[in-house]
């Protein structure tokens, strides 16, 4: 098996204010647009599918369902203070503010407009 990309898709409410905060924020760029769906990608990280709740393309079964206890994830090379300093000057709410694990990870989080949390992690130098 040879993957060739990785998409998360996400059904959200208002798939506008997430690809906004995906953009702007995160340095995401729109791919493709249509009414009730957005494809963002990024050269670095995978690439993310909006869709808007309700929307027809997904089976009965997912149309009602939110993008919900998920964890996006991003590992930074540097700067995660500064990370955390520019999404907080910008208006960003942090919803989990910068702190340290025992077992060396560093970590803060946001949460975008529809909930979906956003996790951004630097490993501490290791002290063995």
């Amino acid at each position: 098996m040879q993957f060739t990309a990785s998409t998360v898709s996400l059904t959200v409410d208002d798939v506008a204010a997430s690809q906004e905060f995906f953009t702007i924020h995160l340095g995401y760029t729109v791919q493709q647009a249509a009414d009730g769906f957005a494809s963002l990608t990024r050269s670095d990280a995978f690439d993310i599918v909006l869709l808007a709740r309700g929307i027809q393309v997904l089976p009965p079964e997912q149309r009602d369902q939110r993008a919900g206890g998920l964890i996006l994830a991003y590992t930074l090379a540097d700067d995660l203070a500064g990370q955390e300093k520019r999404l907080r000057d910008a208006g960003i709410e942090i919803t989990m503010p910068l702190r340290e694990e025992p077992w060396g990870e560093r970590l803060f989080q946001v949460t975008d407009p529809n909930g979906v949390i956003v996790q951004f992690v630097e490993w501490a130098p290791s002290t063995a």
